[in-house]
């Protein structure tokens, strides 16, 4: 399903500077001081766009938005040329989203999405009002284990099963792990609007990001058969939808830009899956946004087919 990897660009680590992390590295959580530079089409850069949200950082953080195809041809954003090159001498790779830099020294402190991602929540988040705790005491465990549920057995999966072609029982294998894992998320969104309980948490931006790629990218190389069994799971898409109206979700939904750069970069053949979308996602943009006469600010999982197991909030 997913784009054809670059063939002559290196693998190389990312940028790991942490924020608050060191008292000698010089990478305070002072206000002012970063930027984000995000590409809203790329779904590590969502997560990072709603996570900013919810701990209402705009006065604190500004946030640099790029086009939703980058313009080099192994992903880059030239934009981010000279931060890169400022940052590692002649450097040979990608110039890729997300970035965090620091405008003291004009170069990039992070490029590690799931760091910055908590060092946004630890460094700035802190226990204002109308900011949710992303990593509440006990629940790291938890939010692994639903990171690890949606990268492998949600997004892998969903790209296995397109990409497996002929081979029907590649396909059969990758859907069953698919339906399954969606399935013990329906079971456990039945008895609560959020993952963890009746707050949001780094959780829910993880699996809300996931739903949106499996709905805008995944099911375009899948059979109609499969998406609608993937859509029969109401209370997981009643999720998706009230997060589509939160207006720490919806409002970076950029859905023209993410099939913009998924034309842009997949090799793989569409399927008759690409016809049978799964919500509305626009709409419950707008009706969110309709219900919200001004801004304001954003106010046991266990899967023993996979061995997931998230302990009870509280647990070491």
């Amino acid at each position: 399903m997913p784009a054809a990897p670059p063939t002559t660009v290196p693998s190389l680590p990312p940028f790991r500077g942490r924020i608050g992390s060191d008292a000698n590295s010089g990478y305070h959580a002072v206000p002012h001081r970063y930027r984000l530079h995000l590409s809203l089409s790329c779904p590590h850069c969502l997560r990072i766009a709603i996570t900013h949200s919810l701990l209402a950082l705009d006065g604190v953080l500004p946030v640099v938005l790029l086009p939703a195809v980058p313009d080099e041809p192994d992903g880059g954003h030239s934009a981010l040329r000279p931060l890169y090159e400022a940052s590692a001498h002649r450097y040979p790779g990608p110039t890729a989203a997300p970035v965090l830099s620091d405008d003291w020294t004009g170069r990039i402190v992070s490029t590690h999405t799931p760091e910055i991602l908590r060092d946004l929540a630890r460094g700035f988040g802190g226990d204002g009002p109308g900011r949710p705790a992303l990593y509440p005491r006990g629940a790291e465990a938890q939010i692994d284990a639903v990171e690890r549920l949606c990268a492998h057995h949600i997004g892998r999966a969903a790209q296995h099963a397109g990409q497996a072609g002929t081979d029907a029982t590649a396909r059969r294998a990758a859907l069953a792990s698919l339906y399954r894992a969606l399935g013990s998320l329906e079971r456990r969104l039945a008895t609560r609007d959020f993952v963890l309980g009746d707050e949001p948490t780094a959780a829910d931006v993880r699996l809300w990001v996931t739903l949106v790629e499996l709905d805008g990218v995944h099911r375009r190389h899948l059979d109609a058969a499969a998406v609608h069994r993937i859509a029969d799971h109401p209370h997981v898409w009643a999720y998706a939808r009230r997060l589509a109206a939160h207006p720490a979700f919806g409002p970076h939904l950029d859905l023209e830009g993410i099939a913009r750069r998924h034309h842009a970069h997949c090799r793989g053949l569409e399927a008759a899956g690409e016809a049978v979308q799964i919500l509305d996602w626009a709409v419950h943009v707008a009706e969110g946004t309709a219900a919200r006469p001004a801004p304001a600010p954003p106010g046991d999982f266990t899967e023993p087919q996979y061995a997931l197991h998230l302990p009870p909030s509280g647990s070491a």
